[in-house]
């Protein structure tokens, strides 16, 4: 069984609210408190609001291509990784900030904190992303400069990052799961949230 990933949008003004060692909890419950319907149901697609009924103030994405799997994110990393020397520096610099706070690990650091926030949520719990209001904002930023450039990265991508039989095998695949990221910082900065991504 490999890793997962939730994503879900938060009201940080709320999630702060919260007592630190209430929030992993509550945040666990928001992310799968309807997974006892969901095992047999057709698989969603995009924004489910409210992430659970009694947490109003959460949305949970669904990325239906990567059935719920880190597997296709980390991937799409690499790609990048792999990509990016190729990429003019126009396109290059505002992709490296977007994926940077998302899905890729720039500094391949094997001892990093994945982001979290000192004192966010106890110590002894992992969060895969953490990107509060402000940073999900310089996010949009970002997404906004590279959505038009996306397309002319179709040919380097072909030459340098695409893995047939792989996750992320291709541009398409590539291009699809950074345009559901660009819808996932969007809505979550028009409504002034912070995004978490949990290890389920």
């Amino acid at each position: 069984m490999g890793l997962d990933i939730t994503v879900l949008a938060v009201d940080w003004e709320r999630l702060e609210g919260t007592p630190v060692e209430d929030r992993y909890d509550l945040l666990t419950h928001a992310a799968t408190s309807d997974d006892e319907f969901r095992w047999e149901a057709e698989p969603q697609r995009g924004w489910v609001w409210p992430a659970a009924p009694d947490v109003p103030w959460c949305g949970r994405y669904e990325f239906h291509s990567t059935t719920g799997s880190y597997k296709p994110h980390f991937r799409a990393g690499q790609a990048w990784e792999d990509l990016r020397p190729h990429v003019a520096p126009e396109a290059r610099e505002p992709l490296d900030g977007f994926l940077r706070d998302l899905i890729w690990d720039a500094d391949c650091d094997a001892e990093a904190d994945d982001g979290v926030i000192a004192g966010l949520i106890p110590a002894d719990r992992r969060l895969l992303l953490t990107c509060p209001p402000a940073t999900v904002h310089a996010l949009t930023v970002h997404w906004a400069r590279v959505e038009p450039l996306l397309e002319g990265l179709r040919e380097p991508y072909g030459v340098h990052a695409a893995c047939p039989g792989r996750w992320i095998e291709d541009f398409d695949e590539f291009s699809v799961l950074l345009r559901k990221w660009g819808t996932v910082v969007t809505e979550t900065h028009r409504r002034g949230w912070g995004l978490v991504g949990l290890p389920l």
